[in-house]
């Protein structure tokens, strides 16, 4: 049922040509979602920092579309990394968010531990170190690693779509 959902959400998935990745990015967010006590996840917000009505998934499917425009045009980058990697830099939000009185705010677990920690632990128990990789580096915690070029791609993808949505609260 999950499953369903989750590709009803982000159908950018069946743009990954491994069937097996594609069912992990699937399987990692139903996980996330059973962890985190989410039964629906469409009206997230996709960050606390700033106020705005773009929801986690908007973002994220545009942070997919983004850096699959980047990679189809480069030809040098792993797409189906790439797509994998955009679909799940957030995943780790459904344990750093929880919803309190009709409010999504801030977990006890998101006050110890960012998203791109927990987004990559969830990644990792499936065996895929290198999106794990691409989720841990694509916030602030990727300035302390070297990033691979998908990490590289989705970092920017994910701060351009921030940067803008917070020009626009500036208004």
């Amino acid at each position: 049922m999950k499953d369903e959902y989750i590709r009803q959400l982000f159908p950018e998935v069946e743009e990954i040509e491994s069937k097996e990745l594609r069912n992990k990015v699937v399987k990692i967010w139903a996980k996330a979602m059973e962890m985190g006590g989410w039964n629906k996840i469409d009206d997230i917000p996709f960050t606390l920092l700033i106020t705005t009505d773009k929801s986690l998934v908007s973002h994220t499917r545009m942070i997919v579309k983004m850096a699959m425009a980047v990679a189809d045009e480069r030809k040098d980058l792993d797409r189906d990394a790439v797509i994998a990697g955009a679909l799940l830099h957030d995943v780790g939000k459904l344990l750093e968010y929880e919803r309190k009185d009709g409010k999504v705010v801030k977990s006890g677990m998101g006050k110890r531990i960012r998203h791109p920690v927990s987004g990559a632990a969830l990644a990792m128990e499936e065996g895929l170190d290198s999106i794990a990789h691409i989720i841990a580096a694509h916030s602030k915690e990727g300035e302390f690693v070297e990033r691979s070029k998908e990490a590289i791609l989705i970092h920017h993808c994910d701060f351009i779509d921030f940067e803008i949505e917070k020009a626009k609260v500036k208004k």
